[in-house]
């Protein structure tokens, strides 16, 4: 394969060069990298495949296969895996945490925000639970960090599962033997092992090994044959106009926040992150999403306001990078974000048979 020396130069000299931020709230715009002619234009110099995946090595990683420090307990993943899929959590018994973040649909309900027991819509759109636990922080805005601490807010949202109080969740579920048996073997240290505390304890426990590697990690641990001509010449595009200045690590984001409309201002009544922190330099900035299981998690953005994925390259690289991409470029960045894809894991996401009911197909 044919891969061009100006744009391994124009890499090295505009990413490599500390633009791959990972962690924290960077106060100023991405660092652009100077974008060549499409990687696909008329021949030139070539360079040798590793320097490619030199490249991308230093700005991407491979998923891990749990995504925990912890040895797994699988028990706990079993009792976390029945209360992700328990609608009794929700105040009328018709939402599970499944419900807006659909395993076998990659982990999203497909709707621009999703409609709680109430009938309301929240503000922003459910991202995917797969590969989340990787990231920086969980929700748009950052407020929860870690899968665990998510997974209480739902439940006593009013707008989504709309459970009156943690005390309320907790009784409910202790009138379910079960469960009572359950909690007690997983939490043998609590005096009272059935709470919201520790049901949340458990489904992120069972949330960390929500993993899809893809091609592109086969890639990445060094088998260069693993994506294909078209893939590599959207590597090449989504790193030279910029895309991977914030797109980066195991999530291909996920791991800093970033303004929405860093070039020009962007028509969204959210300010971000600023409703967390309350400082004026978070206004509008929110978490940046990753890219893992993208063509399959649309539609697109906080608000789930862009139908496809091609609308959302466009609208990043114009507002983002203040770059007006080509119908080529689009195709090339769309061509390689295919390569995250991964498989959804059938078996370990199997819905189990719930105590009190009998088993229920995925929603």
């Amino acid at each position: 394969m044919r891969i061009r020396k100006t744009l391994l130069g124009m890499i090295a000299l505009g990413l490599l060069s500390g633009c791959t931020q990972s962690k924290g709230v960077p106060d100023q715009a991405p660092t652009e990298t100077p974008a060549p002619a499409s990687a696909s234009a008329s021949a030139s110099p070539s360079a040798s495949d590793t320097d490619l995946h030199k490249t991308a090595t230093s700005l991407f990683k491979p998923l891990p296969k749990h995504m925990s420090d912890e040895p797994v307990n699988t028990e706990m993943v079993d009792l976390g895996r029945m209360l992700y899929y328990e609608k009794r959590l929700s105040s009328d018994g018709t939402i599970s945490c499944n419900t807006c973040h659909n395993l076998n649909t990659y982990g999203v309900d497909g709707e621009p925000t999703s409609m709680g027991t109430t009938g309301k819509r929240g503000d922003r759109n459910s991202p995917t639970v797969y590969n989340a636990a990787s990231h920086i922080a969980q929700f748009w805005d950052g407020r929860s960090p870690d899968v665990e601490d998510q997974a209480k807010g739902p439940v006593t949202n009013p707008v989504e599962m709309a459970m009156a109080s943690e005390e309320e969740v907790a009784a409910r579920l202790k009138v379910i033997p079960e469960y009572q048996e359950a909690f007690a073997k997983v939490f043998p240290d609590s005096q009272d092992p059935v709470t919201l505390d520790n049901a949340a304890k458990a489904i992120g426990a069972f949330e960390r090994g929500l993993v899809t590697p893809s091609r592109f990690d086969d890639y990445l641990q060094g088998d260069l044959t693993a994506l294909d001509e078209k893939q590599l010449v959207g590597m090449q595009t989504f790193i030279s106009v910029g895309c991977a200045t914030c797109h980066n690590g195991a999530g291909i984001g996920g791991g800093q926040y970033q303004k929405l409309g860093v070039k020009k201002p962007y028509p969204t009544q959210d300010e971000g992150r600023f409703n967390v922190t309350g400082k004026e330099r978070d206004k509008l900035k929110f978490k940046v999403p990753g890219l893992r299981n993208i063509e399959k998690t649309g539609p697109y953005l906080h608000d789930g306001s862009l139908e496809s994925l091609d609308q959302a390259i466009r609208i990043m690289g114009e507002y983002q990078l203040d770059k007006k991409l080509t119908d080529q470029q689009v195709q090339e960045i769309s061509d390689f974000l295919g390569s995250l894809t991964g498989e959804i894991p059938v078996d370990y996401v199997k819905e189990p048979a719930l105590p009190g009911l009998k088993a229920t197909p995925a929603e």
